[in-house]
């Protein structure tokens, strides 16, 4: 049992060693207040980096809250776009579907930079350059894709016998979808939002480009701090940065493994 109990921690820490390290490497930059090779250590610790962060007239806290509100938005949307594509997909009866899912892969295979600058273009023409919901557009262009293939993999192991099942017993389309069809779709739709989540979080060109600068969220603040040398300025809004993400994997994550998702069945 020691044996077994020293691999697992060998096992644990060479995965957690190389997650784990970067995220202590940004804590202490974070609070350095001068940090010169060979120093081990910062020669001055200092709370510099947090105090602006927390400061309102920052602009942090304000690019924060944009940057949550436009991916928690750009999920929802696209989980309700890829909700009846994937299930079309995911139909027996669908003959075309390699074909459907190769088109659904051109805009994540499609370089970036291309693909935003054609957007750009059409959005100058309907005014939605340099606003919010143009930046929300842009991203689902990513986002999309991911959350189709999720749920479509999910509706495959969707028996529809259970959906007909409960129609034969006076069900109507609300009941069956609140207690059929949710219920055993919710792993996917819990998994497809993480990832659309992440993927709008993270966006940065199609941001800068659609957005022209008028909308701020917190991987432009990033760049921008990066660019200018302040190391631990862009330590501590890394930090923020990685938070989000990180709380959501976990949540999900513990959902997930407990198994709670089966008792809403």
């Amino acid at each position: 049992m020691g044996r077994r109990r020293r691999g697992e921690a060998l096992t644990i820490g060479m995965i957690g060693i190389p997650g784990i390290g970067p995220i202590v490497m940004l804590a202490v930059w974070s609070l350095a207040g001068s940090w010169f090779w060979p120093d081990l250590l910062p020669g001055a610790w200092s709370l510099r980096a947090w105090r602006y962060l927390a400061s309102p007239s920052s602009g942090v806290l304000e690019a924060l809250a944009t940057s949550l509100g436009i991916a928690l938005a750009v999920a929802l949307l696209a989980l309700g776009i890829g909700w009846p594509a994937a299930r079309t997909i995911a139909s027996r009866g669908f003959s075309a579907r390699r074909g459907v899912i190769f088109l659904l892969l051109l805009p994540v295979l499609a370089p970036p930079l291309a693909s935003t600058m054609g957007m750009h273009a059409l959005f100058l023409v309907y005014g939605l350059a340099d606003t919010v919901s143009g930046v929300m557009l842009a991203h689902l262009v990513p986002t999309v894709p991911y959350a189709i293939l999720v749920l479509a993999g999910s509706f495959t192991r969707l028996d529809p016998d259970l959906e007909a099942q409960a129609r034969s017993l006076g069900a109507n389309w609300w009941q069956v979808w609140c207690h059929v069809t949710m219920p055993a779709m919710l792993p996917g739709v819990a998994v497809a939002g993480v990832f659309a989540f992440v993927i709008s979080w993270s966006q940065y060109l199609s941001t800068l480009i659609i957005g022209g600068g008028q909308v701020l969220t917190l991987p432009l603040e990033l760049v921008s701090f990066q660019r200018a040398g302040d190391e631990s300025m862009a330590a501590a809004l890394s930090l923020f940065f990685l938070a989000p993400p990180v709380l959501l994997f976990l949540l999900v994550g513990r959902f997930m493994i407990s198994g709670e998702w089966r008792h809403t069945r």
